[in-house]
């Protein structure tokens, strides 16, 4: 008997301290049996250049509003959230991602950051750099599933992780612009696929200036399968996205390609 497990995925701008739409799409998404919901980058708390404008005490309380929030809807509609939120602390902001049940809270902070002039997470936020762990991994409904941060796609050790704990979904949260479309939808698929599992993806939208750049997010949240095709993909307007995936997938994928086998013959596995 094959397992089915419901995924989906929110795409949209900075909540603020408005949670209405949040309850409007989990009401849609409960009606549809979602099992686990998604979140992007730089929802549940505005993007980290405009930082620079808020006191503390104001992004702690957003942050805190939304944990809330977030346990209540998850009791409510007996749902999974992972999403990325920034927990402040006497050090400094840290950039991490929350995993929330109806009975657990649980949150996983961000290994590796952008550390590039015009995007410089590494010094804004206070996470320390240290020799990697693994990532968030959970299961659910017979499903191996693996938190990765929207950067850490990049690093060929969180895919090692992937491939030697046998994961069947990777969920990516991301705050991707600059038109990086094409570059982000064939890194994941080529992951998908050599990794033998299911990419959700979900990226935020919204705008952000500065005064010499304009930041414009995209959308582009996808379900990417393990044959490294785009199941279902969202443009470039506030909406959701709520698919079936099916474990067989992944387990013909495997079979038939044989990587793990090739890799296990050569003790790397």
């Amino acid at each position: 008997m094959s397992k089915t497990l419901v995924v989906a995925a929110l795409q949209l701008p900075t909540l603020g301290m408005n949670a209405t739409r949040l309850e409007f799409y989990l009401k849609k998404a409960h009606e549809r049996k979602a099992d686990v919901m998604l979140l992007g980058e730089y929802v549940l708390n505005h993007f980290f250049k405009e930082f620079a404008t808020m006191a503390p005490n104001m992004v702690k309380a957003q942050s805190a509003k939304h944990i809330e929030l977030l346990k209540n809807l998850s009791i409510k509609y007996n749902i999974i959230f992972v999403a990325p939120i920034v927990v402040t602390k006497k050090e400094g902001y840290y950039k991490t991602i929350v995993k929330i049940t109806p009975k657990h809270t649980r949150y996983y902070e961000q290994q590796i950051l952008l550390p590039y002039a015009h995007w410089n997470e590494k010094r804004f936020f206070a996470n320390k750099v240290a020799p990697l762990k693994d990532a968030m991994t959970f299961s659910i409904k017979g499903f191996k599933v693996m938190v990765m941060a929207g950067f850490e796609l990049h690093f060929d050790p969180f895919w090692e992780q992937v491939t030697r704990k046998k994961v069947d979904l990777v969920l990516l949260p991301t705050a991707s612009t600059f038109g990086s479309h094409n570059r982000w939808r064939e890194i994941i698929k080529t992951k998908a696929f050599l990794h033998g599992c299911f990419v959700l993806r979900a990226n935020r939208l919204g705008e952000y200036s500065d005064d010499e750049v304009k930041w414009k997010f995209y959308g582009d949240t996808m379900l990417v399968s393990p044959e490294g095709e785009v199941e279902m993909m969202l443009e470039d307007k506030e909406s959701m996205l709520v698919e079936v995936i099916d474990r067989s997938e992944v387990t013909e994928h495997r079979k038939a390609w044989g990587f793990e086998r090739e890799l296990k013959e050569r003790k790397v596995l």
